[in-house]
């Protein structure tokens, strides 16, 4: 069989969730993403919000049946020995649209091939197929032995938030938000008073603008002691979408370099960098002299790989003001700075 092979493994991936700006949501979803010759194979497919089935909130189960399939262990789901690789992260229905590809064995290879955009039962590889993806032949050990580490137990991660702050409302519509979109959030004053078996279960802790340096120590030095690695957040501002992003992006652990989003500073200008072609959407929420958020999508299309300037509009981010950006499985903020241009911002790597 005419196919060159190519390195196999798996990647901790993240498809970030949020709140939109007209009030709709998208839901948080963390899965394990193939990566084949050392890339995340999501990112060769430009402008795809999706998730593979290795789903990290999926029943066990589940999870252990999508793997047994992979291995061909069990019956391909679809007709012509068809499986899902990537589909809609909200319903995983087929009708919304999935990325499906022919898995078979030769010998003791696996082959990956003939992928395509799939709507129904049968896929049209000459209309909907993805020409210039594949065919990949994979080492039988390697393969076997990357899905394996899932059927003996993946550590999955903490999607659960501690909220620290004092405007009580602002964090009960926060810890609303964030469980709307499938993420845990729980709101204390003093995290000394949690159980440290409880606190082990938090990826994240976000402090309010209003908490005091002294009590944020306090708080770090429970989850020291509990042996924790959680992520601090620090709120920009009093605004669910913004605090929501700057959460998501903590939650975040995979590495750097497999982010499709991984610089965002914003000034007169937003300077974003991307590593493979994605839409990116960037909206801006600023904060006027009586604490009313206003709202304005600033950016809405498809970046190539490498840095970018984009014009912010002055009456979107006069005073003080935040960007979120947004591509398929990455989110970051930043707030508007005022002089030199570019840099990072608070939120971003580094």
């Amino acid at each position: 069989m005419a196919a060159e092979y190519a390195t196999f493994g798996l990647a901790p991936a993240t498809r970030a969730g949020g709140v939109q700006a007209d009030g709709d949501f998208q839901v948080h979803r963390d899965f394990m993403d193939f990566v084949v010759d050392g890339r995340p194979l999501l990112f060769r497919l430009c402008d795809l919000d999706a998730v593979s089935p290795l789903a990290s909130d999926v029943p066990p189960a589940i999870l252990t049946a999508q793997v047994r399939g992979l291995l061909l262990e069990t019956d391909a789901p679809l007709p012509g020995g068809r499986h899902v690789i990537y589909g809609c992260p909200e319903c995983a229905d087929l009708a919304c649209g999935a990325v499906t590809a022919v898995i078979l064995r030769d010998g003791d290879d696996f082959v990956w091939r003939d992928f395509a955009w799939q709507t129904a039962a049968h896929a049209d590889l000459e209309l909907n197929g993805y020409h210039g993806i594949g065919p990949y032949r994979f080492a039988g050990a390697e393969y076997r032995a990357a899905l394996a580490t899932l059927l003996d137990g993946a550590v999955r991660p903490r999607r659960r938030v501690l909220l620290i702050g004092a405007r009580v409302a602002l964090l009960a519509r926060l810890a609303a938000a964030l469980r709307t979109i499938g993420i845990g959030a729980d709101i204390t004053e003093d995290a000394r008073d949690v159980p440290a078996d409880e606190l082990r279960s938090y990826g994240a802790v976000a402090f309010g603008r209003a908490v005091t340096e002294d009590r944020r120590a306090s708080v770090r030095r429970a989850f020291a002691d509990a042996g924790v690695d959680v992520r601090p957040v620090d709120g920009l501002a009093p605004i669910v979408p913004v605090l929501v992003a700057q959460i998501e992006h903590a939650l975040d652990r995979g590495p750097a370099e497999r982010r499709r989003l991984t610089r965002l500073g914003a000034s007169a200008a937003a300077d974003v960098e991307v590593t493979s072609p994605c839409r990116v959407r960037l909206t801006a929420y600023r904060l006027d002299r009586l604490h009313r958020t206003h709202v304005h999508e600033v950016f809405d299309g498809v970046l190539a790989p490498g840095d970018h300037r984009l014009p912010l509009d002055a009456g979107a981010v006069k005073g003080e003001a935040f960007v979120v950006a947004r591509a398929p499985g990455s989110v970051l903020v930043t707030a508007v700075t005022r002089g030199a241009p570019g840099g990072r911002g608070p939120g971003n790597p580094g």
